[in-house]
């Protein structure tokens, strides 16, 4: 089965892609962090409360049943809660349970959990090691890899986080099994970013195995997800920081946040169903900019309808407020917004001087979509 490796200056781990993985998490845990096993060790096993009456109980066990002490914190699973209150319980239980720097905490969830709890381990005692287990496609193959954590605030999405990689990933696709329909296609909005700003094969595969990966076949999704943990993991070995390149992974994201944002944070749009709307809108201003042909955003939607994703609404807030919203994102620079557009599939460029009137113009062409 494959695994990934992510080979940093100052750290490497892999990322385990296998049906059943999660059954041998204690051995993985032992390998990647060898002073959370043993009598002095111990993980706290942080899941989210959709997950962990599904699988909380399961993964708990196997990593008692292989030695490792281990405590259960359950966290809310919103956008909503996605906030430093939910950081700061996670602290209390850290803290009553007596957790060391050589001990670890071990996420089980979507890409909340993965969010939520990397952060408290990157902050809580300056950092502690972090195995990441996500259960949804779209954390498999983007929250989980790469070191992001973060949590939401008002003014919006992500603003508070750190980077703290992972001592190892394992994506176990079985669990997929009890993901809600909607989720593992929000999941393919991430699978398909990557295809647009890096490999169009991957792309052009997507659209040709969907009916696979939506019939939850395992060796399509072991394929999907190895394929697009490879994309992530190139990105970020390049660029571990966002300093260049690692932006590119950002297309349709700028939008998206400005979306969820604006939408009371995933109680009308989803992560996933934002990037879709978000990647149409990102290849329409790269048309008006004359980066790239109408083709391209043509093929974008096309793919998006084709796993069932929204490619537009008529529901979005008005232009003011998503360019306000989009001025609050994490990536401006000098007061300006920066895009990642495409100017072809496999391709993208950055650009950092689009207009409000340009911005404007791509969401009026996915308001109507």
């Amino acid at each position: 089965m494959p695994e990934i490796t992510l080979a940093l200056p100052h750290h490497s781990y892999a990322v385990t892609v296998e049906p059943g993985a999660l059954t041998r998490l204690a051995g993985i845990v032992r390998e990647a962090v060898p002073s959370a096993a043993g009598s002095q060790g111990r993980v706290v096993l942080v899941t989210d409360e959709g997950v962990e009456p599904h699988h909380g109980r399961t993964v708990a066990k196997a990593l008692q049943d292989g030695g490792i002490d281990t405590v259960v914190a359950v966290i809310p699973v919103s956008e909503k809660k996605k906030t430093l209150g939910t950081v700061r319980n996670l602290y209390e239980i850290f803290l009553e349970n007596k957790l060391e720097r050589g001990h670890a905490v071990v996420t089980l969830g979507g890409g909340i959990c993965c969010d939520v709890a990397g952060f408290a381990a990157a902050s809580y005692l300056r950092g502690v090691p972090v195995v990441q287990c996500p259960t949804t496609l779209l954390a498999m193959v983007d929250a989980s890899v790469g070191g992001k954590t973060g949590v939401n605030v008002p003014q919006g999405k992500n603003l508070i986080g750190a980077f703290h990689q992972p001592a190892a990933v394992v994506c176990d696709p079985l669990v997929l099994e009890t993901l809600p329909e909607r989720e593992l296609k929000c999941g393919l909005a991430e699978c398909i970013k990557h295809g647009v700003i890096r490999d169009p094969d991957l792309f052009a595969w997507i659209g040709a195995s969907a009916p696979a990966i939506l019939g939850l076949d395992q060796a399509a999704l072991v394929e999907l997800i190895a394929r697009n943990v490879q994309i992530k993991a190139d990105v970020v070995v390049a660029d571990e920081r966002e300093a260049g390149e690692r932006a590119h992974l950002n297309f349709g994201h700028t939008f998206a946040h400005a979306i969820e944002a604006t939408s009371a944070f995933g109680t009308t749009f989803k992560h996933g169903e934002a990037v879709a709307i978000g990647m149409v809108a990102a290849a329409r201003c790269a048309e008006m900019r004359g980066l790239c042909d109408a083709s391209v955003g043509d093929a974008i939607a096309v793919a998006l309808e084709a796993v069932g994703l929204p490619t537009g609404s008529g529901g979005l807030a008005s232009d003011a407020i998503l360019l306000k919203a989009m001025a609050m994102d994490k990536k401006v620079q000098g007061g300006k917004v920066r895009l990642v557009l495409p100017t072809r599939l496999g391709e993208v460029v950055i650009v950092g001087d689009a207009t409000a009137d340009e911005v404007a113009a791509a969401w009026g062409a996915v308001r109507g979509a």
